[in-house]
């Protein structure tokens, strides 16, 4: 790169003071003239037919406008009559903690009094909880009346959930909703020429993405009946056309406000807004509904529990030669999962001549399944990184070595079909062989330390991006934009646009407007904005600077090869004091007598191949031998981040990723009994990761720069999150001699192995 002024430079985040100080208002700050505060009434039932709902006592409390049902809400149907893709449930509740009716009152405290009056005559039905149990095909289907699958938002995070793989019908089952079946070879062969084979299964419990906002969403109503949605939503445009098909209106009377979003993680696309728009149109007010911390667990989106299963071989000489493998993931009660992308990440991120790799995604009654910062990607490196180390222990190599033999490059396949294009995985495992942190590592082992790697990978999401840079009156630079600033983009993008003005970042405003007036762009996930929006963003302030330099040109007559723009100025090059201010120029294009168009440049991407991210990482663990308390005290994540922007930005996410792998490593699961019921619903009881859980992070940043990106740039969101469960538990076996095969790994199950390593020890 040559020498920048604004990207490549470490940039406080434009977002930052308001977020500091308190002054920023989320939504569930807004209040609004005749607001009416939605509360939930919830099935206690996983499954249960619902008889009857009588609100008569509710209805009597003061305060109390309306309580409303599924029966109540102007909300498109099926062909059976049954709501489509609604929260709400319809005649059946199949999870518990579903909403079966909304109370609506002028105040909070009398929506909870009445949702404590509402009286719901249930009638439980079978309930199904477990993976075998979903599998099982004698098995009741977890509902009576059956629902399509929505796999949009698994699109929206990655470009691969778009390749479908070839599917499985051998095996059938009520609750079995979707199957992939991927091959490659002969695993057969593959298997016999193998001098060590390992064969395993891991599992996973369902996390919560661990957001600091509930859920919330406001909508208005216009005084023409048109909707004004404003929600914490990670995707305004998705938002805006789920609403429309709900209440069935054309978009363009549907207006999305994207709130500031305090934490998404991949769980706030869309799911409460739908409901709430249907709400306000059945009591023609604004309404509110503003998630409590419960709600969130119980009736959420959370990351789906899987099971995978591997079977790995390799040569003496350390040549992987075949993967078998099986997936089972729990959707909950709507069909979506990733599955696809977790297949396809676990057998591509090395060379595999032989494959086989089959997955079922399976309902249970529990919620619907969501997305969470790289969605399916952290269970399938779980599994495969586990098998690699467990493997190279067996053949006893060194486990950095055997993973940089075997690493999948540029042009290799994966299990889809598809090539890697340039990837920065084996420069990443090169930069971290480098690091003191691997070349100590005895010295770490000498202090009672275990020391564990795993890399992790991401295929990157694509989806069209368009931008918008127009000159003030004022003379300063705006971009206006239709994604939602949710990790500092919007810094990143007023870099981009500064450079190519010449100006520092804090002299470009960057707005994310409401979908009435933005551009439009796809949703904020998946490590794709960057990628997308941010060349859009480019695009947009090359064409506001051909633009400017036009009327200057006209101005000073000169040529506008003899112009540059430096300070605010257009001036002659090499001629100081020659120029017009962007002030002027903004004055001769929007002005009363203005001869000149208005400066307004913009900018489009529909760019066809991904960028994929991947990172490298180490930990150093100490366990105290008593409780099995794992402790994490060492950490060193590398990454491939294609250019970074804004290197601080970087770094910060990278950090927050290690910190949610840690979680998912040792904290974070949330536990249902047989009945379907969340014994995990409160932060009382759901573990994340405290800020003195976290060790000191270590970045390394490697630049692969990307073809279509933005000054090489790349989405570098979703692979910090990846590697860390796998990292962690290599890490214990390295200590412990124990391979421990579940998430999160729980400091009874460490002081298990070590109670058994220390009985077979004593034996030998």
């Amino acid at each position: 790169m040559p020498e920048t002024r604004a990207v490549g430079q470490r940039v406080r985040r434009i977002d930052s003071p308001p977020k500091l100080t308190g002054q920023e208002r989320f939504t569930g700050d807004l209040r609004i003239p005749g607001l009416l505060i939605a509360r939930p009434v919830t099935s206690p039932y996983a499954h249960a037919r619902i008889r009857t709902i009588d609100t008569s006592r509710a209805l009597e409390i003061p305060g109390v406008v309306r309580v409303l049902s599924a029966d109540d809400l102007p909300i498109a149907r099926d062909s059976s009559g049954a709501p489509v893709k609604a929260p709400i449930a319809s005649g059946e509740a199949v999870y518990a903690g579903q909403f079966v009716a909304l109370v609506l009152a002028e105040s909070d405290a009398a929506a909870q009094d009445g949702v404590a009056a509402v009286e719901v005559d249930y009638e439980p039905l079978p309930v199904i909880t477990t993976l075998d149990e979903a599998l099982d095909p004698s098995s009741p289907h977890i509902r009576e009346t059956r629902q399509q699958a929505n796999d949009e938002e698994a699109g929206m995070h990655n470009a691969d959930a778009a390749v479908q793989a070839e599917e499985n019908d051998e095996f059938v089952a009520p609750n079995v909703s979707n199957s992939v079946n991927f091959k490659r070879g002969d695993v057969a062969a593959g298997f016999s020429a193998a001098d060590a084979i390992v064969d395993f299964t891991v599992e996973s419990l369902t996390v919560h993405q661990g957001y600091l906002e509930p859920q919330a969403c406001l909508v208005d109503i216009e005084p023409l009946g048109d909707l004004t949605v404003y929600t914490s939503t990670q995707a305004a445009f998705y938002c805006r056309a789920r609403v429309a098909e709900m209440v069935n209106l054309p978009p363009q009377r549907v207006n999305v406000v994207p709130m500031p979003v305090g934490g998404g993680f991949g769980g706030k696309f869309v799911l409460i807004e739908p409901m709430v728009a249907a709400t306000a149109l059945a009591v023609g007010r604004p309404v509110l509904l503003h998630y409590s911390r419960m709600d969130d667990f119980l009736a959420g989106n959370p990351a789906p529990d899987c099971r995978i299963s591997v079977k790995l071989g390799a040569t003496r000489e350390g040549d992987i030669t075949a993967l078998e493998a099986r997936l089972v993931f729990d959707t909950g009660s709507s069909g979506g999962s990733p599955l696809q992308i977790a297949a396809i990440l676990l057998g591509g991120y090395y060379r595999f001549p032989n494959l086989a790799i089959r997955g079922h995604e399976v309902l249970t009654n529990k919620p619907g399944a969501g997305a969470y910062r790289a969605p399916g990607a952290q269970q399938a490196t779980f599994a495969i990184e586990s098998a690699v180390d467990e493997l190279a222990r067996k053949l006893e190599l060194d486990p950095l070595a055997f993973r940089l033999r075997n690493c999948a490059v540029e042009g290799d396949e994966r299990p889809n079909g598809g090539a890697w294009p340039r990837i920065g995985l084996k420069e990443c495992l090169l930069a971290l062989q480098e690091h003191p942190a691997w070349q100590n590592r005895d010295a770490a082992r000498a202090q009672g330390r275990g020391v564990g790697i795993a890399v992790g990978g991401w295929p990157g999401g694509i989806e069209p991006a368009t931008a918008v840079c127009r000159l003030d009156s004022n003379g300063k630079l705006t971009v206006v934009l239709g994604s939602v600033d949710l990790t500092g983009t919007n810094t990143t993008f007023a870099q981009i646009a500064a450079e190519t003005f010449g100006m520092s970042a804090d002299e470009i405003e960057v707005n994310t407007a409401s979908t009435d007036a933005a551009p439009f762009a796809g949703g904020t996930g998946g490590s794709k904005i960057t990628y997308t929006v941010g060349m859009a963003v480019q695009r947009a302030a090359e064409d506001a600077r051909r633009q400017i330099l036009a009327v200057a040109s006209e101005a000073l007559e000169a040529s506008v090869d003899d112009l540059e723009i430096a300070d605010g100025v257009v001036q002659v090059r090499g001629v100081p004091g020659s120029g017009i201010s962007l002030q002027d120029i903004a004055g001769r294009t929007m002005g009363f007598t203005a001869q000149n168009e208005p400066v307004y440049g913009t900018g489009a991407t529909a760019i066809r191949e991904s960028a994929p991210g991947f990172a490298a990482h180490l930990v150093e663990v100490e366990i105290d031998e008593v409780t099995g308390e794992t402790r994490p005290v060492r950490y060193v994540a590398v990454q491939d981040v294609g250019f970074a922007i804004n290197p601080a930005e970087v770094e910060a996410q990278i950090h927050g990723g290690v910190a949610q792998g840690l979680g998912w490593a040792l904290y974070e699961g949330m536990v249902y009994d047989s009945e379907g019921q969340l014994l995990t619903a409160t932060l009382m009881d759901y573990a994340l990761p405290r800020a003195e859980m976290v060790p000191p992070i270590e970045t390394v940043l490697v630049e692969v720069p990307s073809e279509h990106g933005a000054y090489g740039a790349k989405g570098i969101g979703e692979p910090p999150a990846i590697p860390g469960a796998a990292t962690v538990a290599n890490a214990i076996r390295d200590l412990t001699g124990r391979r421990i095969l579940s998430i999160p790994i729980r400091p009874e199950a460490v002081a298990t192995a070590l109670w058994e390593q220390s009985t077979m020890s004593a034996a030998d």
